[in-house]
């Protein structure tokens, strides 16, 4: 068997990290995009106008509209007028979407627990070390 390219190894680990974490928020009634969004908000010293909601996201702001209306349905945020400009709209989140957070927070922690089980405490500091090499670099 040919040896796999790091990217592509780098690729195929973050897919089975996204799709542990995917199954680990289904009993919290959440998806992916969903979890980040309460995550983002959370990590807000204040309420999060729409668009700056969606740059946070890096989505587009017409893919964040069902993200928002999802949680507004299930209580976790809501949306109010932005009084400092009328035009905008600012996303809130409730307590209960707060305490939901973090309870996505711990799922994707498990995920990443779980998957790299394999790994000894050493190999896991030194990977994390790496990694957070290759995200500070350049580009």
């Amino acid at each position: 068997m040919a040896e796999k390219e790091l990217g592509e190894l780098l690729f195929l680990v973050g897919r089975r990290l996204r799709h542990g974490y995917a199954d680990r928020l289904v009993p919290l009634g959440l998806n992916p995009g969903q979890a980040r969004a309460l995550r983002a908000l959370a990590g807000a010293e204040r309420p999060m106008r729409m668009v700056r909601l969606a740059d946070e996201l890096r989505i587009v702001p017409r893919s964040l509209t069902p993200v928002v209306d999802a949680l507004e349905a299930a209580g976790l945020a809501r949306r109010e007028v932005d009084p400092a400009n009328r035009r905008s709209t600012l996303v809130v989140i409730t307590p209960e979407g707060r305490a939901l957070g973090e309870r996505a927070r711990d799922a994707r922690r498990q995920a990443g627990e779980e998957l790299f089980a394999v790994l000894t405490e050493e190999q896991r500091e030194r990977l994390r070390d790496l990694l957070g090499l290759v995200e500070e670099g350049p580009g």
